[in-house]
């Protein structure tokens, strides 16, 4: 990609942070569950401008927002949807898939850049808006009923506190993202919590001062259907062990 190109679509996104855009183009889901032996997900892409065709621009990164070509590709990299349409993007597993870990998650990105039409009128700006989900790829020994409404392990996850800050321990096989912290069960939501995922068997840092969250936390986390769930915690001394999920 030229330089010049990378500059216009980051004045882009800037002008579009300044202005908000409702993207034309959409997705029917929030994240994607990969499990090992499928050797496809497909989504479907909606326009939902009523008047101009879109390109759809697809791709797919890596955990550090590199470009791959496998072990997943997206098909077909580029199409045309037209007006009030529907088309489909393909995710298609490729045999580099086998060494992946087969004890854990492991996630990829899914990239959906809109492409308007070109305008033929003076001084009009065009955006480009982008649409990212992430992808978990799930080997056999961890592949969930598709019925569960949250993964297993959970009752082990902890809080610790680390001097002024509690550390998030994961020991689940699993991703977890955690996007609003709370004093309490019944709380309102603790200003300034930072939304995090946490890698299978890893720990994280959270942003709030442990003060800040109490003695009595709750985290709130996204399920593989993009639901939100609660995950409280019950505190001795500096560990925080957690209690059964609660639906908000």
């Amino acid at each position: 990609m030229k330089k010049t190109n990378i500059y216009a679509v980051a004045c882009a996104f800037l002008v579009s942070s300044l202005f908000p855009a409702q993207a034309a183009l959409t997705v029917n889901r929030s994240r994607v569950i990969m499990n090992e032996g499928d050797n496809s997900v497909s989504m479907a892409v909606t326009n939902r401008n009523h008047q101009e065709p879109y390109l759809a621009q697809v791709w797919i990164e890596d955990e550090a927002e590199k470009k791959l070509t496998s072990p997943l590709m997206v098909l077909p990299p580029v199409q045309r949807i037209e007006p009030d349409s529907k088309s489909v993007v393909r995710i298609q597993a490729l045999a580099e898939l086998s060494q992946l870990p087969k004890d854990r998650e492991s996630v990829f990105w899914f990239n959906l850049r809109e492409i308007p039409p070109r305008s033929d009128k003076p001084n009009v700006l065009t955006l480009a808006l982008q649409t990212r989900l992430k992808i978990f790829w799930r080997p056999v020994s961890i592949k969930l009923d598709d019925k569960a409404d949250t993964v297993p392990g959970l009752e082990n996850v902890t809080l610790e506190k680390n001097g002024d800050r509690y550390t998030l321990k994961n020991s689940t096989p699993y991703h977890l993202t955690f996007v609003e912290g709370r004093t309490a069960l019944n709380a309102k939501a603790v200003e300034g919590f930072e939304p995090v995922m946490v890698a299978p068997k890893s720990e994280t840092l959270l942003s709030l001062a442990a003060q800040a969250l109490g003695n009595t936390p709750a985290l709130t986390f996204v399920n593989d259907y993009g639901s939100l769930r609660l995950l409280p915690f019950h505190c001795t001394g500096a560990v925080c062990k957690a209690q059964p999920v609660v639906t908000p």
